[in-house]
C-alpha cells in the first residue's frame, strides 16, 4: 500500500496488494538451473498511458531503450513472433520473441524468448499493470517477473542481477515523469 510515498511491506518483502497481484498473475515453475525474480515499480502516471506503452509487443522500443528495431511477423496476436535488434553495449544483437499472452482488460502481457544471439535461454516474462492512487492522483503499479536459464559459467545471482538491471532500465523509462525510486523486491 502506498501512503505518502511510504510502502507498507508484509513479511515476504511485498506489500499485501503487490503480493496478491504476484500470486495471481506471476507464476513460474523454476527449475534447478534457472533463476526468477519480480520487480515492482509505482509510477505517478495513469494506468492508461503506461498500458498503452507496455501492450505494444510490436513496438517495444517505445519504452525499452536497449531495443533499436522490432519487426513482427504477421498479424499481432497471441503466438506472434517479433525479431528485435538490440543496441550495442549488450551481449547480443538480436532476439526472437513470441507473444504468449495479452489481456487488455486485465493489463497482462507475457512473452517468451525463442531465439537470438544472446545468453537468455528459456526466458519468459510477465508484465502486469494495475491502477492505484499515489499522492491523491492516478498512478500505476507495474510488476514484471521473469524466469531464465542460468548460462554455463554464471551463477544464479549473476544471471538475476543482469536481467533485473535490464528490467529496471525499462521500468525507469516508463516512469519518465515519476521522480520516485524503483522499488525492487525478491
Amino acid at each position: 500500500m502506498v501512503t505518502n510515498n511510504y510502502i507498507t511491506m508484509s513479511g515476504n518483502g511485498f506489500s499485501k496488494m503487490e503480493g496478491e497481484f504476484i500470486k495471481r498473475h506471476h507464476k513460474f515453475e523454476v527449475n534447478e538451473n534457472q533463476c526468477s525474480s519480480s520487480l515492482v515499480k509505482h509510477i505517478k502516471v495513469s494506468v492508461h498511458l503506461v498500458w498503452s506503452l507496455v501492450r505494444r509487443f510490436d513496438q517495444p522500443q517505445k519504452y525499452k531503450s536497449f531495443v533499436s528495431r522490432c519487426v513482427v511477423q504477421g498479424d499481432l496476436r497471441i503466438g506472434s513472433v517479433r525479431e528485435v535488434n538490440v543496441k550495442s553495449g549488450l551481449p547480443g544483437t538480436t532476439s526472437t520473441e513470441r507473444l504468449e499472452y495479452l489481456d487488455d482488460d486485465e493489463h497482462i502481457l507475457s512473452m517468451k524468448i525463442v531465439g537470438g544471439d544472446h545468453r537468455l535461454k528459456n526466458y519468459s516474462s510477465i508484465v502486469t499493470v494495475h491502477p492505484e492512487v499515489i499522492d491523491g492522483r492516478p498512478g500505476t503499479l507495474v510488476i514484471e517477473s521473469f524466469v531464465v536459464d542460468v548460462p554455463d559459467g554464471n551463477t544464479k545471482d549473476e544471471t538475476c542481477y543482469f536481467v533485473k538491471a535490464l528490467i529496471k532500465c525499462n521500468l525507469k523509462s516508463l516512469a519518465v515523469q515519476d521522480r520516485t525510486e524503483l522499488i525492487e523486491r525478491m
